[in-house]
């Protein structure tokens, strides 16, 4: 305990924090190794495990305190993985990690043993960084496709249908026409592209693209199946294509290292601008042709 005195109490209070936060990890890494099916990868995480639990006992010497890991923060990225994937998961923890880094490094001068900490956990980033290799994230630029282009088009569709009909049940049945038809469209134009780049997965991408262009479809005709006002389901797609925008940044700005606020405000602006463009031109269609349905 004499050497506890020699610290500061607000640094001691950091290090029980971080101390908790590394016995936390040790039993989530246990926890997803129990899971993982590649040999090699499961070896890194159960040694990754391990450290983290010598870095527990290295802030127990200095600390002088047990502690328990923290169990909703355990069940959370345990979930998180399970549902999201390895990628994601791991990405989120190595934050964490990073942050770690960053208090290691405001201390090591301090206090002893700190450097040797920091490097187990920038090695720990790498390693899990190149342990990560699930199938679907080779596909990325198929889902993209199928989204951004489901996220364009149907939005803009939809606009145009709700001034024009005012109907909202036409306007979901000549939604879902649209964006399925379409759909086949895009999968079969993401075939005879990868085709041509020599490609060795071509129906794998095609279906990647087809199966996000569909769900994209489904949940922004969804507010024409259950509202009336035609007006108040169009706004209700608008902020379902800016959810689904912001969401699917958020999941590849974690997984790819991508950056998130660029690419979110400029695929929300292509969305909604067209959208815009296109009750305009219902607008004027309507307008002018003067067809009422």
């Amino acid at each position: 305990m004499t050497g506890m005195q020699k610290f500061d109490p607000v640094l001691l209070d950091r290090l029980a924090a971080e101390q908790q936060d590394e016995i936390t990890a040790h039993y989530l890494y246990q926890d997803i190794s129990a899971f993982v099916k590649d040999e090699e990868n499961r070896k890194i995480i159960e040694q990754v495990a391990a450290d983290e639990w010598k870095h527990y006992e290295q802030l127990k010497a200095l600390t002088g305190k047990e502690m328990k890991p923290q169990r909703i923060k355990r069940i959370f990225y345990y979930w998180v993985i399970r549902i999201f994937g390895l990628t994601f998961g791991i990405k989120l923890l190595e934050k964490g990690e990073s942050q770690a880094i960053n208090e290691y490094g405001e201390v090591g001068d301090q206090i002893p043993g700190m450097d040797k900490i920091l490097l187990d956990e920038e090695r720990h980033e790498r390693e899990l960084i190149d342990m990560i290799d699930e199938e679907w994230l080779h596909y990325m630029g198929s889902v993209v496709l199928g989204l951004n282009d489901a996220l364009v088009e149907l939005t803009g569709a939809l606009a145009g249908y709700t001034f024009a009909f005012q109907n909202t049940r036409l306007i979901a049945l000549t939604g879902l026409i649209t964006g399925i038809s379409a759909s086949f469209s895009m999968a079969a134009s993401e075939y005879l592209s990868t085709r041509q780049d020599g490609g060795d997965n071509a129906v794998k991408s095609s279906i990647y693209t087809g199966v996000a262009y569909v769900f994209t479809v489904m949940f922004l005709v969804l507010p024409f199946l259950i509202l009336e006002n035609p007006f108040l389901a169009l706004g209700s797609t608008l902020a379902i294509a800016v959810l689904i925008i912001f969401v699917f940044n958020y999941y590849i700005s974690v997984a790819k290292d991508y950056p998130f606020k660029r690419r979110f405000f400029e695929m929300a602006a292509i969305s909604l601008g067209v959208a815009g463009i296109s009750f305009l031109i219902g607008v004027l269609i309507k307008q002018y042709i003067g067809v009422d349905i």
